[in-house]
């Protein structure tokens, strides 16, 4: 890694995400959106969180919770991105296609919003499954189609180093984007104000800029484990049964996907909740691979990482603490 990992003085459960030109972060009680205007004013945004597990706790158990989570978290994200994208409207206003002109004359401007956060959930979720489940294994069945004798663990490790593969090739396509490039510092902004959090010192630009800018509960870390774990319990149960087809091998990873998610999520808690060579050991590939998702932001960025951070702290000390 870049950089070394520093010890904490507690382990908290706040988290965040890198938006256009600001941050959210979300606590044990509220969610907190910090965007930097065009005038280079910041904007907040607070909103109390309703968790769907104290509505159906069921949805709170371990394996469970984890794509319930994840989809939750996507939701949020993509709502919270739209937010920060209306700041920085294009230059030149195309003009609305029909289709946008059917869509607003048929429904209220929160049916719509609901429709195109809905869509972007499913299109992000749909993408990623296709990158990195179904594409590797429609390719190891084209390549393998020429070796009809090759073993299977052959086969799974094949599928599993393409996952990889296209896994660091859509992360190197995505770090070279210039547009992503100061979300990118956003994210690292986010990154090391926890971590100042964490060590316990005043949030301050200097303090939270000698941070690191890689944490262990990132979300590329999450993305890598779970095409880790994908990997691992496919060769299981391919081992077990030896499916050759594309298509139900295909099938196999998706139904296997919730429980992958879930096994991933429990896992990034664990290593949320300890600071020890076993967790800096099981996160360090993942701590690498955000050399290509974070950089060094600016003492703006920071200043506005900090106060997205001071909007969710709770209001008991030690509540947000794992």
């Amino acid at each position: 890694m870049a950089e070394e990992k520093k010890s904490c003085a507690f382990r908290t459960s706040i988290g965040g995400q890198a938006l256009i030109e600001g941050i959210l972060m979300r606590g044990p009680e509220r969610q907190a959106i910090v965007v930097r205007d065009q005038e280079g004013n910041l904007v907040e945004k607070v909103e109390e969180l309703r968790l769907i597990k104290d509505r159906y706790p069921i949805l709170g158990v371990p394996l469970i919770r984890g794509t319930v989570n994840f989809l939750d978290s996507m939701v949020k994200g993509v709502k919270a991105l739209m937010y920060s994208a209306d700041f920085y409207p294009e230059e030149e206003a195309a003009q609305p296609s029909k289709l946008d002109l059917w869509l607003e004359k048929h429904l209220s401007s929160k049916k719509l919003e609901s429709a195109v956060v809905t869509l972007a959930v499913v299109m992000g979720v749909g993408l990623s499954v296709f990158l990195f489940m179904v594409l590797p294994t429609f390719l190891t069945g084209g390549i393998l189609h020429f070796f009809p004798g090759f073993p299977m663990w052959g086969r799974n490790v094949v599928e599993g180093l393409l996952k990889i593969a296209i896994f660091l090739l859509y992360l190197v396509v995505c770090s070279r984007q210039k547009d992503i490039y100061r979300v990118f510092q956003y994210h690292g902004a986010e990154h090391k104000t926890i971590f100042c959090y964490e060590a316990g010192l005043p949030l301050t630009v200097e303090n939270v800029r000698s941070q690191p800018r890689h944490h262990p509960r990132c979300g590329t870390s999450f993305l890598f484990v779970v095409i880790f774990v994908s990997i691992l319990f496919s060769s299981v149960v391919f081992g077990i049964w030896p499916i050759t087809s594309v298509w139900l091998r295909t099938l196999a990873h998706l139904v296997l996907l919730p429980l992958v998610v879930g096994v991933t999520y429990e896992f990034n808690r664990w290593v949320g909740r300890h600071d020890n060579v076993a967790a800096r050991v099981l996160t360090a590939p993942g701590m690498w691979l955000q050399n290509f998702t974070t950089n060094e932001p600016d003492d703006g960025m920071i200043q506005c990482a900090i106060r997205s951070l001071e909007l969710v702290l709770p209001n008991e000390q030690g509540k947000d603490q794992w």
